[in-house]
């Protein structure tokens, strides 16, 4: 999941919210009163400059409306029982996006330990039951922190899910702690370069090294590579010279309420 850029509008007003320590008090509120939602941001085919699929982002909303973006709540939850109320939230309304939306394809973010929540993969059942191809066009994105604490289950049930059409991103790449041992075993879709290897990309030369050995180790397992976190132009040609097959970032607009056309910008 990319760092968010969404701010509230009076952030001296809401300094408390931002405060992680009030984090529980604040998702527990949320969830009871059904203050959540996502945030779409969009992923961009390198060469074409079309539209891959929407990441889908949770968000907590305040008695106003505003959003509160998943980096100010999200480190003081998402290791405890309300991390996976938010990925059960987060779910739901993903799949009930693709059910309205035949024409979506949307990642959503979960935890590994969420693939043990009952209630969780009861989301996922009902979901994928309410339409034809629902499966085809979600992805599920787990970092790589996450799915290094319990690999053997993550990739069960990555093979339970395959035949239902379900895709799979490992997020963050590069920056936990993957094994390369255990690529071959997880066999993702699609991994997604973790943004502190792009920033800046086209004026450091190891992170150019970097990102591109990154590249080749997911081109040797057969997947797919999303660079993400990208602010410039200069990244995006930078990243597009390195090969990468997707972009990700600011550069094409920030997470809207919506999905929606992200505009083009010719690559070399």
């Amino acid at each position: 999941m990319p760092p968010e850029p969404d701010q509230p509008t009076d952030p001296f007003a809401h300094a408390q919210a931002l405060d992680l320590a009030d984090a529980p008090r604040l998702v527990r509120e949320a969830l009871a009163e059904r203050r959540t939602e996502l945030a779409y941001q969009p992923v961009i085919v390198t060469r074409t400059g079309d539209i891959a699929f929407h990441e889908g982002l949770i968000r907590l909303r305040d008695h106003a409306g505003r959003r509160l973006p998943a980096r100010h709540f999200l480190p003081g939850v998402e290791d405890t029982a309300l991390g996976r109320e938010l990925d059960r939230a987060s779910l739901r309304e993903g799949l009930e996006a693709l059910r309205r939306n035949p024409a979506l394809r949307l990642s959503i973010n979960m935890s590994a330990r969420s693939i043990g929540d009952g209630r969780w993969r009861r989301a996922l059942e009902d979901g994928l039951a309410r339409g034809p191809g629902i499966g085809e066009r979600l992805i599920l994105e787990i970092s790589e922190t996450s799915a290094m604490t319990l690999p053997e289950v993550v990739c069960r049930f990555m093979a339970e899910m395959r035949p239902r059409g379900v895709g799979f991103a490992l997020d963050e790449f590069g920056a936990g702690q993957t094994a390369f041992r255990y690529l071959r075993d997880f066999l993702f879709d699609l991994v997604k370069i973790d943004a502190h290897f792009v920033r800046g990309i086209d004026e450091d030369p190891d992170n150019q090294v970097l990102c591109g050995a990154l590249v080749a180790v997911a081109r040797q397992f057969g997947m797919a590579h999303v660079a993400c976190g990208i602010e410039t132009e200069a990244e995006a040609k930078t990243l597009a010279g390195l090969g990468v097959n997707c972009l990700q970032g600011y550069l094409w607009g920030r997470p809207a309420r919506a999905p929606g056309p992200a505009a083009r910008m010719p690559l070399p």
